[in-house]
């Protein structure tokens, strides 16, 4: 991962709750000054009964590749595909970003019991290749999360920050580089989730996770979401996006939309591009 340059526009614009069709006000207001929102109940027992016996074929199938994460896979395997674009997780995002809603990448996080490695602190769209920042990430609980198996954490109101410097990581962490000092911003928040349950953070806001060193999996499915009006500024890191259309259209048509794949065999395919761990 390597900085984005400094002519991308990475600044927060806050959501509107005029047009706010899901979300309370007070949601609206926490999202704007705090860089998230949650929990929201989107799976009920079953349904995420089913989506973690999915997710654990997958990674089974993969072996060590699938260990932890599989990376944007929404456009090449149905059912993530089917996810990405339910309705009910659309409608939480369309309330922060509007009625066009492009899916540009997702990743499921699967961090075993004892495990050795942190995320440390980051911020998404600093490394990115998008300008200007509008994606909001939601982070779909598969396990039931808390501070003992390592949920993420986030340092409210980070978002508005700009980029914050980073430093090298050891040899524990996901990442090289990370946030080195990041509670000299504000006390860390657990986004602690039930199986089923969904939060949505800001694109610059500061989170990460620490080493799950407790006796329970924790397994998290992120999808990516932005407006139309944000537009990749990389050729290159461009190549590796394959994006839905989840809702509305895209009158820019700088988005290819990809269709739901035939395809769920996980083996029968590949993924594009590695954007990013939680």
């Amino acid at each position: 991962m390597a900085h984005a340059g400094t002519s991308l526009d990475l600044r927060f614009k806050p959501a509107e709750a005029a047009r706010a069709r899901r979300l309370s006000a007070s949601e609206i207001e926490h999202y704007n000054a705090e860089g998230f929102v949650q929990p929201f109940d989107v799976f009920g027992t079953d349904e995420i009964t089913r989506i973690r016996g999915y997710f654990d074929k997958l990674m089974s199938d993969l072996g060590p590749d699938g260990a932890y994460g599989i990376n944007c896979y929404q456009a090449r395997m149905a059912g993530i595909w089917d996810i990405a674009t339910d309705a009910r997780i659309l409608d939480l995002v369309q309330d922060i970003i509007g009625p066009d809603i492009i899916c540009w990448a997702s990743a499921i996080l699967s961090k075993k019991p004892d495990g050795s490695r942190q995320v440390p602190w980051h911020q998404d769209a600093s490394f990115w290749k998008l300008s200007p920042a509008r994606t909001v990430t939601v982070w779909l609980a598969i396990d039931d999360a808390d501070a003992e198996n390592a949920a993420m954490r986030f340092i409210p109101g980070t978002h508005n920050r700009g980029v914050i410097e980073t430093s090298e990581m050891g040899a524990d962490s996901v990442f090289h580089k990370g946030i080195a000092d990041a509670e000299q911003y504000g006390a860390p928040f657990v986004n602690a989730l039930k199986a089923g349950q969904a939060s949505l953070h800001a694109d610059m806001l500061v989170h990460g996770s620490d080493i799950n060193r407790s006796n329970r999996r924790r397994c998290g499915l992120t999808l990516r979401y932005c407006s139309p009006e944000s537009q990749i500024t990389d050729p290159e890191w461009a190549r590796g996006v394959e994006a839905i259309i989840a809702r509305g259209a895209d009158p820019s048509g700088r988005w290819k939309h990809h269709p739901r794949p035939e395809n769920d065999d996980i083996l029968a395919t590949s993924s594009p591009h590695v954007v990013g761990n939680n």
